[in-house]
């Protein structure tokens, strides 16, 4: 996800926060540091070897160093030209180096180039607290869709309560901003609202009602569990009429990418799950059912039609040539949880790829079925 294409325990690992409020991977800052340093760190693992590393980037880490020892076990040589590497990848590389030259030599081409001023178009600016981004946005005399475009890691009505507490903003817009940011009080950087529980309602109900998070409502109300009665007054967002989907961050981001993403539809073939599919595509089990309305646990039936919502730039088959089906062998001291740390799957997926439902321990030598992303792997 985000314009660097982090996976989510690559973003992790490179410290990009993720979670309900925000996803450090959109943010364009945050990410570009994070892609900065893994590929630095990919260059010194690679022994110094741009074209390497920009392979890893690209097709994975464990894919690179598993094309390498190949090599080296056939004592070929272990450079990028020489490597066995996915067909996207053995492409991307090429294509970055022709368009480098065509920069650096462009009147050989006859290209000219629009330029690009040299000066600072953007600024990031310290909020100090969590703040409405409607709010953020009339202070910053900008639309709510400029505000996401140029803060993209935003899930939300608001910013993450536990931070981070900054905003990137037009450099001409910081002054007036920071001005009316000065003169409002932390207090009411969020607006709040007395809400009366009706019958039917829970906390969950609730906090869809008001794009928000039960942890965020149970906080303000200071309530110890999630039982609330009919007639109690609580404190609930107030949350501006242009924001009043908890969805509308990614609305914004699809408007503001529609042209990286492309409408597919996919035919269900026998054995296909949504997790298969959303691999395929390599989109969220998440998206793919709310695509199509449907639970994560629906059975498919042969020959469903499905729609899916692609980025443009990233090939159907990038994602056929990065994920596996392996067998694991259990070793000593394994467990499902560290298994699944160590590929980063989740415990209940490989609980259902092996039938182990009711198993309550694994035995050193038994064999497991697992699905392997190598990107993230």
């Amino acid at each position: 996800s985000g314009i660097w294409q982090f996976m989510p325990a690559t973003g992790e690992r490179f410290d990009l926060k993720q979670n309900w409020w925000y996803d450090g991977r959109r943010d364009i800052v945050q990410s570009t540091r994070a892609a900065l340093d893994y590929l630095s760190y990919l260059h010194k693992t690679l022994e110094g070897d741009w074209l390497n590393a920009i392979a890893a980037y690209n097709s994975g880490e464990g894919r690179l160093l598993r094309a390498i020892k190949k090599n080296r076990k056939k004592h070929l040589p272990t450079d990028f030209w020489s490597l066995d590497l996915p067909r996207e990848t053995t492409a991307y590389v090429p294509k970055l180096l022709a368009l480098a030259d065509l920069l650096k030599r462009a009147d050989d081409f006859n290209v000219s180039w629009k330029p690009i001023i040299n000066a600072q178009v953007v600024e990031v600016v310290n909020i100090e607290s969590q703040i409405d981004l409607a709010l953020a946005a009339d202070m910053a005399d900008m639309t709510l869709t400029e505000l996401y475009r140029l803060n993209p890691g935003f899930n939300r009505w608001a910013t993450d309560p536990d931070g981070p507490h900054f905003l990137l903003l037009p450099t001409d817009k910081v002054e007036q901003f920071t001005e009316k940011l000065t003169a409002t009080a932390v207090k009411n950087r969020l607006r709040w609202q007395q809400y009366k529980v009706k019958r039917g309602d829970s906390l969950s109900v609730i906090a869809d009602k008001f794009t928000t998070s039960i942890s965020a409502i149970k906080s303000l109300n200071k309530l110890n569990s999630n039982v609330i009665r009919v007639g109690q007054q609580i404190l609930v967002p107030l949350t501006d009429g242009k924001i009043n989907s908890e969805h509308l961050p990614q609305q914004v981001r699809a408007a503001a990418n529609k042209s990286l993403r492309t409408k597919l539809s996919h035919t269900v073939k026998s054995g296909d799950t949504l997790w298969d599919i959303s691999r395929e595509y390599d989109v969220t089990m998440s998206e793919l059912a709310k695509w199509n309305k449907l639970k994560k646990n629906a059975v498919l039936r042969l020959n469903q039609k499905l729609v899916v919502y692609k980025s443009a730039n990233q090939p159907k088959e990038s994602a056929n040539n990065t994920n596996r089906t392996i067998t694991y062998k259990v070793r000593r001291g394994d467990s499902l949880a560290r298994i699944a740390s160590k590929f980063n799957l989740t415990v209940s997926d490989i609980i259902k790829w092996n039938n182990l439902a009711g198993q309550k321990y694994l035995q050193p030598g038994q064999k497991l079925k697992l699905k392997v992303d190598v990107r993230s792997s």
